[in-house]
């Protein structure tokens, strides 16, 4: 049996070799400054090329690289690494990248079609389908850098530059896109009298995240300000503002079914809000605090029988999980580890969990039925940069196998969709004999870490306290 230094030099020199001998180009790239189109993907034919480093060409590889499995010559469907080929339970392959002139912020999913968010003031709308991803249109705004993006219905919420937030109407016209702004929060129809009151009312600083609760339609966004802002959608203005952390509030979200609002922050803390019986005003439940490492993504998985699963990515690279009890209270279920440094982005998909990272990877996980216990199918390799925001969407099911779509941005500047296949016998996932045994500990869940890309090198050398803070103001 080899040895996992023999094993990877293998690999790398499969790897350079394949790589040496394959002419075609890497990406397509587009200036968007100089054209006023959408630009389409470049569809890629082999995963081989997204692990090269920027900049470089085919036959000059780095050999720092991190070396992937090969690929069947037959099929772009590629095996979990985390599992033996004999026996797969994930298969995945990048169908669409795109590479643009703009680091990628915010990603949001409305149906089938997918907005990403970036630097620029275009807000690009993207139609998915099973095969591949094609231009639909987009949005352009008076200011750019957008952070944050939320949808419902036929509503799509951007944050903006200005520290305001817009809302657009999507709705297509005989399959046509064209996008309607409703209005802009703080609304400014009377700006001349009403100049100091709105400005009491906008953020002050960047809006980072937001969260949308439909049925009271209220839509709630947090900023690096420290504060989180309760906005009426139908009255366009500001019901309640208050000081929510002591540093930035990097994500949050909704419980659909009570109103719970969950924050998280830099300041190593998970608050949980509620909204005071027939008032506007909010009032903190409870503070989770675990560690007291930056929190910089938040996720909460809901069932059927309305018990929820809170996930929390940390600045170590750890995921945290908590788990709903009676009267709404949640207990520490366990951590996951296998990334190398900070979750930025999270995002559930019935029991799968989907993780970004600062180390450029994705990794998928899944939850086994009736226990807490959470296994690592596979882990995405394709960017060249951290991984800072990601959205997710199921497709048509068969017998043998659940397939969907994973979307991801970085800050290596594209926009890439995966399609996964999780196969059947995975998603049955029999309770097993070692399950039952009542172990109530908190459950470590260490996979083979992955092999740092070009960028995480150049990370090693700088103080992790000073590239979190860097990160989350650039």
């Amino acid at each position: 049996m080899l040895d996992i230094q023999t094993y990877v030099f293998f690999v790398t020199s499969f790897y350079l070799y394949s790589q040496m001998n394959h002419n075609k180009t890497l990406s397509c790239l587009i200036n968007e400054e100089t054209k006023d189109e959408s630009p389409s993907f470049h569809h890629f034919t082999t995963q081989l090329h997204e692990n090269l480093p920027l900049n470089s060409h085919p036959t000059h590889l780095d050999p720092q690289a991190s070396p992937v499995l090969p690929q069947s010559p037959e099929s772009l469907w590629s095996y979990s690494p985390l599992q033996t080929p004999s026996q797969p339970s994930l298969l995945f392959c990048c169908i669409s990248s795109l590479h643009r002139n703009g680091n990628i912020h915010s990603i949001a999913v409305s149906e089938d079609l997918v907005f990403t968010g970036s630097n620029s003031r275009r807000v690009h709308a993207w139609q998915s389908l099973s095969s591949n991803c094609h231009a639909k249109g987009y949005i352009h705004a008076n200011s750019g850098d957008v952070r944050a993006m939320v949808t419902y219905s036929n509503w799509l919420f951007t944050s903006h530059k200005d520290h305001k937030i817009r809302v657009w109407n999507i709705r297509s016209n005989n399959g046509s896109f064209r996008p309607r702004k409703v209005t802009t929060l703080p609304y400014n129809h009377h700006l001349k009298s009403l100049i100091s009151k709105q400005t009491t009312q906008q953020h002050e600083e960047i809006i980072s995240c937001m969260a949308y609760y439909h049925i009271e339609g209220i839509l709630y966004s947090g900023s690096f300000d420290r504060t989180i802002k309760a906005w009426s959608i139908n009255d366009k203005k500001c019901v309640d503002t208050f000081i929510a952390h002591g540093g930035n509030v990097n994500d949050m979200v909704i419980n659909q079914l009570n109103g719970y609002l969950f924050t998280c922050s830099s300041d190593g803390t998970i608050k949980i809000w509620l909204r005071v019986y027939g008032e506007t005003s909010h009032t903190l439940f409870k503070v989770l605090c675990f560690l007291g490492n930056p929190i910089y993504a938040l996720a909460i998985s809901m069932s059927q029988l309305q018990e929820s699963f809170l996930y929390s990515g940390s600045s170590d690279g750890s995921i945290n999980f908590w788990e709903q009890q009676l009267s709404y209270r949640y207990s520490h279920g366990g951590v996951l580890q296998g990334h190398q440094f900070g979750v930025l982005c999270l995002v559930v998909l019935e029991n799968l969990v989907i993780s970004g990272s600062e180390d450029s990877t994705i990794r998928i996980w899944k939850r086994q039925k009736r226990s807490s216990n959470h296994d690592c199918l596979a882990v995405l390799e394709g960017h060249r940069g951290p991984i800072t925001c990601l959205a997710a969407r199921v497709q048509l099911e068969d017998l043998s196998a659940m397939s969907f779509l994973v979307y991801s941005g970085s800050l290596d500047q594209t926009f890439k969709v995966w399609r996964v296949k999780l196969l059947q016998e995975m998603r049955k996932s029999p309770l097993r004999d070692e399950d039952m045994e009542g172990n109530e500990s908190i459950n470590v869940i260490q996979k083979s870490p992955v092999l740092s890309p070009p960028w995480v090198k150049m990370k090693k050398q700088l103080h992790s306290c000073s590239v979190h803070k860097d990160y989350k103001i650039v």
